[in-house]
């Protein structure tokens, strides 16, 4: 009888380990294609520039740690185009409201392909297929990145991957 209800445990104990959701990540404000309100103000381009909202749950067991980007892969770089990396995202923080102004808090918002930190929206070039922009939530299992806001994006992406326990993306895509 012992022996049937500890293989009964065990069995639960794994069912529940399956069952178990990952990190996620989701908007209110993103539904497919991005809107006016995060496209680029610049470089050709007239939107808002605000950033969406975003929420994430599920973190790993040791996350420390949070960081954000934006990646357009399908820039005509030959690298792509990363439009916001946010790294030092406090472990209790869940989420970011629409237009968030990080100044206050632990986060740094690092350079962009724009040149400037902080949000950089859609802006591909006229007449070109839709851009896909990933955004991507990182738990990591460190607390801080020693970084400052001035780092380059591969400098930043270097660190996060290093770093990271688990992923989530949604993608929009924006085209003009």
């Amino acid at each position: 009888m012992k022996k049937t209800i500890l293989i009964f445990l065990v069995l639960i104990g794994l069912g529940s380990n399956l069952l178990a959701e990952g990190l996620s990540l989701s908007s209110k404000d993103l539904k497919g294609q991005l809107s006016i309100n995060e496209v680029f103000n610049g470089f050709g381009c007239k939107g808002q520039n605000i950033s969406p909202e975003l929420s994430w749950k599920n973190a790993p067991k040791g996350t420390k740690s949070f960081a954000l980007s934006v990646y357009d892969p399908d820039a005509p770089t030959g690298s792509g185009w990363w439009h916001w990396l946010v790294f030092n995202i406090d472990s209790k923080i869940d989420g970011f409201e629409k237009g968030i102004d990080l100044s206050a808090t632990s986060a740094i918002e690092s350079m962009t392909d724009f040149g400037t930190s902080g949000f950089g929206g859609a802006c591909p070039p006229k007449g070109d297929k839709a851009h896909q922009y990933i955004f991507t939530i990182y738990a990591l299992d460190i607390k801080h990145i020693d970084l400052k806001k001035e780092a380059n994006p591969a400098l930043v992406g270097f660190y996060i991957n290093a770093h990271t326990l688990s992923k989530a993306s949604l993608i929009a895509y924006y085209a003009r």
